[in-house]
């Protein structure tokens, strides 16, 4: 059995989970998820995993890797740290088997991801500087409105004659909102023209990474946005993609949950590394004795299980599986 904990710490909120990995089944065990709002991102860190621990009335020795994505690599009780794209890519594709890509939609930006059925990242593409694929801009725009971020999709269903608004600029979209306002354009139209907008931007990074086909699952704040993700669709149909963009209900955990994944498959390959042998009989171990036994085929080896530290070195067989050309750049 592998305890694994995974920790998200991003822009706008930081998110934790816990997982079984036991004989190749995986069991979540525990979530928590925080709005950061002004306070510190570390501390919201600690403290959603405690809680995690706590309502599991489970020790923290217990635990045997506790991996960190996103902004969490200054986390001072992880075991590891994972490129959020690698986490984000894994965690989609646990949420939704056989997909294609992902659109990460965070805080500060949006991205595509392409990876195969095992989660790994194949390409990606990421949108500029500028903010207006995001949910900082979209929270931004709601609160000019005046709306709660959990109606906008709501509201913008309901919209008959969009207005159209910059996809280029954040700065020029809110600029455009603020005169939409002045000659009464009603809410649901400029939220819907604001997510065409972003729509629009985030198909066509889809495009850039050659994902013309297939599932793809939106992950991030804003993967339960039912207002975007109807735009988003729409907007696969005019840009003649044949992709079908899907949600999940927990979207908002998938680099958490990524980086659990991958946190438990590093220590099982570190444990073999450590050991010397397959990771089928290491759950040969009995907790009564100092020792693992282990049948080596002609003769059976005693092998101490003493505390695994992370290697730095590059050669560690669990890092050269993860790693990848498309996602060797830290986000």
């Amino acid at each position: 059995m592998t305890l694994a904990a995974g920790i998200d710490l991003g822009t706008g909120a930081v998110k934790a989970v816990l997982f079984d990995v036991s004989d190749g089944e995986t069991k979540w065990l525990a979530r928590s998820t925080e709005r950061i709002r002004r306070r510190d991102p570390l501390v919201l860190a600690k403290q959603g995993y405690e809680r995690i621990l706590a309502g599991l009335d489970l020790d923290p020795e217990l635990v045997d890797y506790v991996a960190t994505t996103g902004d969490g690599e200054n986390i001072s009780f992880r075991t590891g740290h994972f490129y959020s794209m690698t986490t984000h890519a894994k965690g989609a594709t646990y949420l939704r088997p056989g997909i294609s890509a992902v659109i990460d939609i965070g805080a500060l930006h949006g991205r595509a991801i392409a990876t195969d059925d095992r989660g790994k990242v194949l390409t990606y593409k990421m949108t500029s500087q500028c903010a207006s694929g995001s949910g900082q801009f979209l929270e931004n725009i709601a609160r000019y409105l005046g709306v709660a971020l959990e109606e906008v999709g709501e509201i913008s269903k309901t919209a008959d004659n969009p207005e159209t608004v910059s996809s280029i600029c954040a700065v020029l979209a809110e600029t455009d909102v603020i005169n939409m306002i002045s000659r009464g354009i009603s809410t649901a139209n400029i939220l819907k023209g604001i997510h065409i907008a972003m729509a629009s931007r985030l198909v066509k990074l889809l495009k850039s990474i050659k994902a013309r086909e297939g599932i793809a699952l939106l992950t991030g704040g804003l993967a339960v946005d039912e207002g975007l993700i109807e735009a988003m669709q729409e907007q696969v149909v005019e840009q003649k993609l044949k992709v079908k963009i899907v949600s999940h209900p927990d979207s908002i955990y998938a680099g958490a949950i990524g980086a659990a994944l991958w946190g438990a498959f590093r220590h099982d390959k570190l444990l073999q590394v450590e050991h010397g042998v397959p990771s089928k009989d290491l759950h040969e171990y009995d907790a009564a004795r100092p020792a693992l036994a282990v049948d080596m085929g002609e003769e059976s080896v005693a092998c101490p299980l003493t505390s695994v530290v992370e290697p730095q070195s590059s050669t560690c067989p669990a890092d050269q599986v993860l790693r990848s050309d498309s996602a060797d750049k830290k986000t």
